[in-house]
């Protein structure tokens, strides 16, 4: 491992994904890149809603939305990653989680991306489908997967 991807919910088991990371990252020395996706519906969601509030007089762009994508990755580096002796970076992007995942990793040259798992029933990943087992199917490299 060279360099790694973390990708970076809104959980309680995104601590515990970082934390795994930044050790098995700094153990080999490796970089470690925190990514966090926001997607499109999260996006057009908060958008919306402020278009609603009277008298507001800006709006909410898709840099803003990067920009707190990036700041959400590493205010949560910043605090598991203390006094974890790894180098990290923190990236932000808009849009489907499965595609972000992989074109930041290629982008970035990853070799490995850390994930949290979901619980999901078969059906539900039949529905719904599945970002882990999709990111395991069709990332070149290692996957792991922290589960709670």
């Amino acid at each position: 491992m060279k360099r790694a991807l973390a990708v970076i919910e809104a959980s309680e088991s995104a601590k515990a994904l970082v934390r795994e990371a930044g050790e098995l990252a700094a153990g080999v020395g490796a970089e470690l890149v925190l990514l966090h996706v926001t997607t499109n519906e999260e996006y057009e969601e908060t958008r919306t809603s402020l278009e609603r509030i009277p008298n507001l007089e800006s709006s909410y762009t898709a840099g803003q939305a990067l920009e707190g994508a990036r700041q959400f990755a590493a205010d949560l580096g910043r605090e598991v990653l203390d006094g974890v002796d790894v180098e990290h970076e923190s990236v932000g992007r808009i849009g489907d989680e499965r595609d972000e995942i992989l074109a930041t990793a290629t982008d970035l040259g990853c070799d490995h991306v850390f994930l949290a798992g979901r619980k999901r029933s078969p059906t539900g990943k039949a529905l719904f489908g599945d970002r882990t087992q999709s990111v395991i199917l069709d990332f070149d490299g290692a996957v792991t997967v922290v589960t709670e």
